[in-house]
């Protein structure tokens, strides 16, 4: 029986295989990280790894899942250690990552997790919780309906959301006179730091009218008074935009990287050489020395955010949804097709004059990259990995850009069959694809439209009215009847149709 990956065994592992290269029982938490998945430990966590070894030892990782106990059962058995594996067509190196120090599960302990965010010694909390997990209504607002939302409000002390857990340290961390953390959003949100922040203090406002109506001077006292305030001009939420491709383990990669450990390892993650973090430099209580490893601090955000969003994120949609609808499992088979590549090429050209033309971006090479990155044939990055939550992604990756072309006048054929291709995805589960191969937070209300198949016009209507998408905007009609002449299409014949009308063979 192989032995377990652990402080106890890390010593047996290859010379080969990289190690933290610091004493973990030296290292202080200095960073509370909601949202403990894959994508952090293969981004975040790596990049702190190495400010550890560079002798930084007091940002140590407090990991926290606001759900599952998935990851905690994992990793704890390994004192936190697992395995990244950086994939190319070249091979694979393996290196054992030690920054997650411990971890929590919210719904078990949330007074544990509280604990930490409250301890003065964490300055930073950190966040990757999946962009529907901000719990924001269909015109971006904060979802005051939410049944979590309504708990939170109603049960202060032991929340479920993000917002709860952070408004309740924050509450408490002023209380005892301890300085705020700095809160950074690491989710594909346009403006994501602006974003949270916004959705905070509007939590903090309920929360604050609630108290006052219940006249509970022992929790004004604890620090509520006025909490919303104290959050909109006392609080730090610097944005910063993410990026590495990070396809799901799988049984296969567990087994292939135990045996060249030597050891066991229940989650190790797969990545590919390419990583990127800007954040814009605003810190009042310190950070790690992040830019001696790659990170890059700025002032302003948004333009390499809108290239990110735009460009990786708005291709990656379009490929999933255009690859599954053509039978493409992963990205590499499906960029490898020509009518997608061909497709691909021109989204690109579609989005590239809508980000700023002042900024210095360089897209000719970003593009050329994402293209290598696309390619990757070690990863098997699955297209259904992808696909989830379409609704709350395709705003940022691809609506904006296209009414930005509609203010234009530019062309955008090719964005709006990103959005045709989606719908048309989430109709064939449970028929050309398997039922449930990709979920959405809608998707109730849509198995319900889409199982009725109205005409294509009426379709994209509802569909826009269920997501919210371009509400209230003077070019919606238009954005809609585009939409749905791809429908049209992709129902006739599928992509080969919708292809053709783009002047693309795809036969």
């Amino acid at each position: 029986m192989t032995s377990r990956l652990s402080n106890a065994t890390i010593a047996k592992l290859p010379d080969a295989i990289a190690t933290p290269r610091y004493d973990r029982g030296t290292v202080a938490p200095g960073i509370v990280h909601l949202g403990v998945g894959a994508f952090h430990r293969a981004h975040q966590a790596a990049y702190v790894d190495a400010c550890l070894a560079d002798g930084e030892a007091d940002w140590g990782i407090v990991g926290v899942s606001l759900r599952s106990p998935d990851t905690r059962d994992a990793l704890s058995p390994q004192d936190g250690l697992y395995a990244l594996a950086v994939r190319d067509s070249a091979g694979e190196q393996l290196q054992v990552v030690g920054s997650i120090l411990s971890l929590l599960v919210a719904p078990e302990d949330p007074s544990a997790v509280l604990a930490a965010l409250t301890a003065p010694r964490i300055r930073i909390v950190t966040l990757t919780i999946t962009e529907k997990a901000y719990l924001r209504a269909a015109d971006g607002t904060l979802d005051e309906a939410h049944p979590d939302i309504v708990h939170d409000l109603a049960n202060p002390g032991s929340p479920k959301t993000a917002q709860g857990f952070l408004a309740e340290a924050l509450a408490r961390r002023r209380a005892a006179g301890t300085p705020p953390f700095t809160v950074l959003c690491c989710d594909n949100l346009p403006a994501n730091g602006a974003t949270l922040h916004r959705l905070l203090v509007e939590f903090a406002k309920l929360r604050d009218v609630r108290l006052a109506r219940q006249g509970d001077a022992d929790l004004a006292r604890q620090g509520d008074a006025d909490l919303a305030h104290h959050i909109a001009h006392e609080v730090a939420f610097p944005s910063s935009m993410v990026d590495r491709i990070v396809p799901a383990t799988t049984d296969a990669d567990r087994a292939r990287i135990a045996n060249e450990l030597g050891l066991d390892d229940a989650w190790p993650v797969m990545t590919e050489p390419f990583r990127q973090w800007v954040i814009e430099d605003r810190f009042p209580t310190g950070r790690p020395a992040w830019e001696r490893f790659g990170v890059t601090m700025v002032e302003d955000v948004r333009p390499f955010e809108d290239m990110k969003l735009r460009l990786l994120n708005g291709a990656h949609s379009g490929i999933a949804y255009l690859g599954l609808l053509s039978g493409h499992a992963t990205v590499d088979r499906a960029f490898a097709d020509p009518a997608i590549r061909q497709f691909v090429d021109a989204l690109w050209a579609e989005a590239i004059p809508t980000l700023p033309q002042d900024a210095g971006l360089d897209t000719t090479a970003y593009t050329a990259e994402l293209g290598e990155r696309f390619s990757n044939t070690a990863l098997a990055h699955r297209a259904a990995q992808i696909a989830n939550d379409g609704s709350q992604k395709l705003p940022q990756r691809i609506i904006a850009s296209a009414l930005e072309c509609l203010e234009a006048g530019t062309e955008l054929v090719h964005l709006t069959l990103v959005v045709a291709a989606w719908i048309a995805a989430c109709a064939a589960r449970g028929k050309t694809l398997p039922e449930g191969h990709f979920t959405d937070p809608l998707d109730a209300a849509l198995t319900t439209l889409l199982g009725q198949q109205p005409p294509a016009n009426e379709t994209v209507t509802a569909v826009f009215e269920l997501a919210g998408f371009a509400k209230d905007h003077a070019e919606r009609q238009t954005l809609i009847e585009l939409v749905a002449v791809h429908l049209v299409h992709l129902r006739r014949e599928g992509p080969v149709l919708a292809f053709a009308a783009l002047g693309i063979d795809s036969r």
